[in-house]
């Protein structure tokens, strides 16, 4: 139904919800959302967060960490939660010379325990990424005209299973993950409207639902996520 949010997941992150009108006020503006227009006279209404970014710089830096993705997160997923906590949006994180020395620096200057080596700097990086998801999500709840129910996470990102449930633990809703290749298959069906086979955009969807496995993820360990989003805002 229409009473959802998106997250298109990947180097960067985009979270928003989809409207029949732009949502243009002081608040939006101050919050630094955006309208896009998309299919069949609807608006994007979204906000840009770093996403992966951080992730990726940090792996391109470590020379000693397991090669695959899989091992890294799982050596990760081993590490104590919440020893650092990051604004991933810190201006800090833009383009530095060494993303894990201005992971390392900004730990510092606020307080807390200094990330060593790559498992505690995924493990940091991974748990942020959700705490601003459920910063972002907030405002969308605010601004929208409906409930949201559901944050679907598509793109390349969306194949990340811890990262999807911590995003789920964050904002205490149901996460949908998929699909990865959200653009060709957004694609395909836009042409497919154009040759008469679908009838509209729920049509749309209902076909491209149909014909992909979505991965669900319900919220876990609330109080300890809620803890941890007061340490994120402070």
């Amino acid at each position: 139904d229409e009473k959802f949010a998106y997250l298109s997941s990947g180097t960067w992150s985009l979270m928003g919800i989809e409207t029949k009108e732009a949502i243009i006020n002081k608040v939006s503006y101050d919050r630094n959302f955006t309208n896009e227009g998309g299919i069949e006279g609807t608006t994007r209404f979204l906000k840009n967060i770093c996403g992966m970014w951080l992730y990726e710089r940090c792996r391109k830096e470590w020379t000693d960490a397991p090669k695959s993705h899989t091992e890294l997160i799982a050596e990760a997923m081993k590490q104590p939660a919440f020893q650092s906590i990051i604004n991933p949006d810190d201006a800090m994180f833009a383009n530095p010379v060494s993303m894990v020395e201005a992971i390392k620096s900004y730990c510092e200057q606020t307080g807390q325990h200094v990330p060593q080596g790559h498992a505690e700097t995924c493990r940091c990086i991974f748990e942020s990424l959700a705490l601003r998801y459920r910063q972002v999500f907030g405002y969308l709840t605010e601004m929208a005209s409906f409930p949201i129910n559901v944050l679907h996470i598509i793109g390349g990102g969306s194949l990340n299973n811890d990262l999807n449930q911590f995003t789920s633990n964050s904002l205490g809703v149901e996460v949908l993950a998929g699909p990865q290749e959200g653009t060709a298959l957004g694609n395909i069906m836009v042409q497919a409207k154009a040759a008469g086979e679908v009838a509209d955009l729920w049509d749309m969807r209902r076909v491209i639902a149909n014909s992909l496995e979505l991965k669900k993820f319900t919220p876990k360990d609330k109080e300890e996520w809620d803890v941890a989003y007061k340490k994120f805002l402070d």
